[in-house]
């Protein structure tokens, strides 16, 4: 199975912290934050890894490498502008290939096992969700048995990790557009879309409080100190 991690965007709600360091290459515990997200996928046994960039993507490039020292091999999907997340995922599924895949973003921080995703039935899609946020009280989606289903007001957020089959893309046109506009269409359509509610660590870095937060944090010993191969 391959995966890609969503590493394309300019981290806008980082302010001066993303001026000169894209937002995968800021530091949590002195490790890149996109890290994380490459180390649970190796421990998984996932190494053919797919990191779309666009903003300062060089960097990314350089400070990341091919992959070699992490045990994995990374294939770059570059943009020339950001896609947003459906976008980004449409263009690189030729790197992806035909069967399912699995996509978390960079800027997570977890320890759901990601190998469950390995062994999930083949439907469109399969997401992880968490409680909802205090910057997003209404959260995305509701579960009836392991289906998602759309409420006016939602039980769970989206996790930002899930394993999505390349049919689920089939209706789009390459360009820019949002994975979660495509999930909601699907689910209102159709049931194809199931999902797991996950109680364990799980967060989102998405500003430089959460950032501070995490650093003063201590996460657990297995979160820090793998390193890949």
């Amino acid at each position: 199975m391959r995966a890609m991690i969503l590493a394309a965007g300019r981290g806008a709600r980082m302010g001066a912290l993303t001026a000169e360091t894209p937002k995968p290459l800021l530091k949590i515990g002195g490790r890149y934050l996109i890290e994380f997200s490459i180390a649970a996928l190796v421990k998984a046994g996932i190494r053919d890894i797919v990191i779309n960039i666009c903003y300062q993507s060089e960097k990314i490039k350089t400070a990341l490498g091919d992959g070699a020292r992490y045990g994995a091999n990374f294939h770059y999907s570059e943009e020339v502008e950001a896609l947003e997340t459906g976008g980004g995922i449409f263009k690189a599924l030729p790197l992806l290939g035909n069967d399912s895949f699995i996509v978390l973003s960079s800027d997570i921080v977890t320890d759901y096992p990601l190998k469950k995703l390995i062994e999930q039935p083949a439907k469109l899609a399969h997401l992880i969700l968490v409680d909802n946020l205090t910057h997003h009280p209404r959260g995305d989606f509701c579960l009836a048995g392991d289906v998602l289903q759309r409420q006016a007001q939602n039980q769970f957020t989206f996790g930002n990790i899930g394993l999505y089959h390349p049919e689920l893309f089939s209706a789009c046109q390459p360009g820019k557009f949002r994975l979660g506009d495509l999930l909601i269409k699907t689910v209102k359509e159709t049931s194809q879309i199931t999902g797991e509610y996950y109680q364990g660590i799980w967060h989102n870095v998405g500003t430089e409080a959460d950032l501070s937060e995490l650093n003063a944090a201590k996460l657990p010993v297995e979160l820090c100190n793998y390193r890949g191969a």
